[in-house]
């Protein structure tokens, strides 16, 4: 029997004419991994294309629900990389529309944008150029109808040890004892002479490449996102941040700074506690400093929150 080329009407769509073999609410449902090109509006500039990997979820309330509508979420993210750029307003519009996308089922968005932010940055001393690499998350989330918008970046530096430059500096003293005993007067270009010597700085402190994790509340007053203001804000605060770009002097002077600011972790969070309670763009923050110690196998950390109520936890 000869049937023909068979052509369907319409295409089985099982999320929205099938029931959940096992009901019940789920709290998120989505997508994560999605890679994203997209406009980033920074404060104060123009905005900065970045590529992103994003998550989005839904709740899904409807216990008898088979499924959430995951294309909707992904073309809306779309819609957003093609038409517009990531501000403050248009999170908050992707993630009402992400649940008006999913009537009847959710009442619940949220999103998380993942990328690195690349900044040109001066030297030290001879002002040459180069590129650094800040990891950025902006995260956005739609609950009950209350918005709140968090934005994480995390900030390179330099820690020296206070304990091990103490212990330098008396082994520097110790050699230079041993070195002048029995002289009843030192002669200043002679002493200058030593210090130049590996054997006039006999020991020097230990110290490490540090990350600072910074995350911030934006209150409704933000536009744009203020993610330079707030790096420029810790690297200020710290005074040792990675470098890119150097020359001799550059080098020479980094090395000052870290003469000049040495830091416990204890040290480096309360100098950015300090800094932090400064900002107006933020409603709350919660901070993690990272040591990662060149004595010990082991790191060094410290955390610390701005301590609102309701905000975050420690």
């Amino acid at each position: 029997m000869d049937i023909g080329v068979f052509m369907p009407t319409t295409m089985p769509d099982v999320a929205n004419h099938s029931s959940a073999t096992t009901e019940g609410v789920l709290e998120w449902v989505g997508m994560s991994n999605i890679e994203l090109p997209l406009m980033f509006s920074v404060a104060g500039e123009a905005p900065r294309q970045v590529s992103a990997k994003v998550e989005a979820f839904v709740n899904l309330k409807d216990p008898k629900a088979k499924g959430i509508h995951m294309s909707r979420l992904y073309l809306l993210l779309d819609q957003l990389s093609t038409e517009s750029s990531l501000s403050f307003a248009t999170l908050s519009e992707l993630l009402h529309e992400f649940i008006s996308s999913h009537e009847d089922l959710s009442t619940h968005a949220f999103v998380k944008f993942d990328f690195e932010l690349h900044l040109r940055r001066k030297a030290l001393i001879t002002e040459k150029q180069g590129w650094k690499a800040y990891p950025v998350t902006i995260t956005g989330q739609l609950k009950d109808g209350k918005l709140g918008v968090e934005m994480k970046v995390d900030v390179p530096y330099s820690s020296t040890c206070p304990c091990s430059a103490a212990l330098a500096r008396q082994l520097i003293q110790e050699a230079f004892v041993a070195k002048f005993a029995g002289h009843a007067q030192v002669n200043a270009e002679q002493v200058k002479d030593w210090l130049g010597t590996t054997q006039g700085i006999v020991a020097t402190p230990h110290s490490q490449r540090s990350v600072a994790e910074i995350k911030v509340q934006l209150n409704h007053q933000v536009t744009d996102f203020p993610v330079i203001a707030l790096i420029d804000a810790i690297e200020d605060a710290l005074q040792t941040p990675v470098q890119a770009a150097v020359k001799r002097a550059d080098e020479q002077e980094f090395a000052r700074l870290n003469g000049q600011n040495l830091m416990f972790c204890e040290d480096a969070a309360r100098r950015l506690k300090h800094a932090l309670n400064q900002l107006t763009e933020f409603d709350d923050f919660w901070l993690r400093v990272n040591h990662y110690e060149s004595l010990h196998a082991h790191d060094a950390v410290a955390v610390t929150v701005k301590g609102v109520s309701n905000g975050y936890h420690a």
